[in-house]
């Protein structure tokens, strides 16, 4: 909003000269160099762009009017352009009981919005055709029935399975995935790739997708709790690269997510308490009552796999899985719809993310990424008390509510050398200030930039001494 009000002024400035001139004499010159703005309309006639004066044009007049502008500034130095074009990304995440049932849809369709396409396809007799990427653990499972349910839905299909673990996200597999696209010969506007796995298949054919003619629309369909409740629902794809987690990717969100909760029934026990991690990260900095649903019911979501009642989970939303994963999926569109591009650097998402990405990359593949969060989680609400954001009580019932959820608290490679090189990284990457998010209370967070070293290094001696002895099981899982 600021940029346009400075392009919409007329500025003009004042060269001031001081000239020497034969005779001694000084001589003040005043030079008006006026520069000329103007903003014009970008309307659509007959196939053709072209640009209209001013502000306001009748849309009646043309068949298109865009809503990007083009703003002209003339001074005595040149030319200049400035364009200014809001770019706009629409997804839908979409809870589907039975995706893989061939009586359901929405795997193929459910990301159209529009109903004259869909019209169109339900018309033709041209079979649909379909690229999907599956995790290949995910594949040992429900390979059989993605086949099937291709079959019967007449699609011409190519399935990919591939070990999309933490160590070989690189790009060198997205290349291995667009090398089989282009052989596949997909139609890149009509024909979105499906990417079915946890988070690091999700970041991989994201990137991948976005890449691949510029920009293919694909699918998001996550299998593990984690990427239910994190990576599915936002824009971010990517790799790691020279030793660091994702440091080459892509905001470019999927153009649908489809949720099916009956995918984590199939997941260890481990990767759900794993998922649980980012679930309890919103629940500290943004709701109260899903860290009091986690503290209450955490250990049977843990037993039931997340799989409640399904005609509650359809029409009420009452029972305890599907209340979670909503909120936790609420708060988390909340957070990221209004600065996908991360164009604001103050998030509270990053709470559990400051040292985590370090330490998991460090200790790789021991940790898994919801783990390292929590051992990063665990050490800032030791931070939070040490600074008099929480009582010794809340901080207690955090750790024992992490604890509760069979996550570790603590890892003996999380030193205080580690902390202060990725605060220092962090300062770099984070326009110069640390941002750092931390609980003010059970449900709430705010950013803070001004936390001592002292504060630092007494949570942390702290945190050694109350937690390291309890967790040496599960330091290195």
């Amino acid at each position: 909003m600021h940029f346009r009000k400075d392009c919409n002024k007329l500025c003009s400035y004042l060269l001031l000269t001081v000239t020497i001139l034969r005779m001694g004499k000084v001589h003040i010159e005043e030079n008006v160099t006026t520069e000329k703005k103007t903003e014009y309309s970008l309307v659509r006639v007959k196939g053709t762009w072209t640009r209209k004066l001013g502000k306001k044009v009748n849309k009646d007049k043309f068949d298109c009017v865009s809503a990007a502008k083009i703003y002209e500034s003339v001074s005595e130095k040149g030319t200049s352009w400035t364009v200014v074009t809001p770019i706009v990304f629409t997804y839908k995440v979409t809870e589907s009981l039975g995706l893989l049932d061939p009586s359901n849809d929405t795997l193929l369709l459910g990301h159209i919005t529009d109903s004259q396409q869909m019209e169109d396809i339900k018309k033709t007799n041209k079979p649909l055709k379909r690229f999907v990427v599956v995790d290949q653990e995910v594949y040992k499972i429900y390979g059989p029935k993605l086949t099937e349910y291709l079959e019967a839905r007449n699609v011409q299909y190519k399935i990919l399975a591939l070990p999309t673990t933490e160590e070989n996200k690189s790009m060198e597999m997205a290349m291995e995935i667009l090398e089989e696209v282009n052989n596949f010969s997909l139609d890149r506007r009509t024909e979105p790739i499906i990417a079915i796995g946890g988070g690091v298949c999700l970041d991989i054919v994201g990137l991948a997708a976005s890449l691949y003619r510029r920009r293919t629309p694909y699918i998001r369909v996550p299998t593990t709790l984690l990427s239910y409740i994190d990576a599915s629902v936002g824009a971010k794809t990517g790799v790691n690269f020279a030793n660091c987690k994702n440091k080459l990717g892509a905001y470019i969100p999927p153009t649908a997510v489809f949720l099916d909760l009956s995918f984590i029934q199939t997941v260890p026990r481990r990767h759900i308490s794993n998922g649980l991690a980012e679930m309890l990260k919103m629940a500290l900095v943004k709701h109260r009552e899903l860290f009091e649903l986690l503290e209450k019911h955490g250990r049977s979501l843990l037993d039931t796999r997340f799989q409640g009642d399904n005609s509650v989970y359809r029409c009420n939303h009452l029972d305890a899985p599907s209340q979670a994963t909503r909120i936790a999926i609420t708060t988390m569109l909340e957070e990221l719809a209004p600065n996908l591009w991360e164009d604001d650097l103050n998030r509270l998402v990053d709470f559990g993310h400051l040292i985590s990405p370090a330490l998991e990359m460090k200790v790789l593949p021991s940790l898994l990424h919801g783990e390292a969060v929590n051992i990063d989680m665990a050490y800032m609400v030791y931070v939070s008390q040490e600074s008099g954001l929480l009582s010794e009580e809340e901080k207690q019932r955090i750790i024992s509510c992490m604890v509760s959820l069979e996550l570790p608290v603590w890892h003996q490679e999380c030193t205080m050398e580690l902390i202060q090189k990725s605060l220092q990284d962090r300062l770099k990457h984070s326009g110069g200030l640390v941002r750092m998010p931390l609980p003010v209370g059970l449900g709430q967070a705010d950013i803070f930039n001004n936390t001592s070293y002292e504060i630092l290094l007494k949570a942390y001696e702290k945190w050694c001494d109350e937690l390291s002895m309890s967790s040496q099981s599960n330091c290195d899982p």
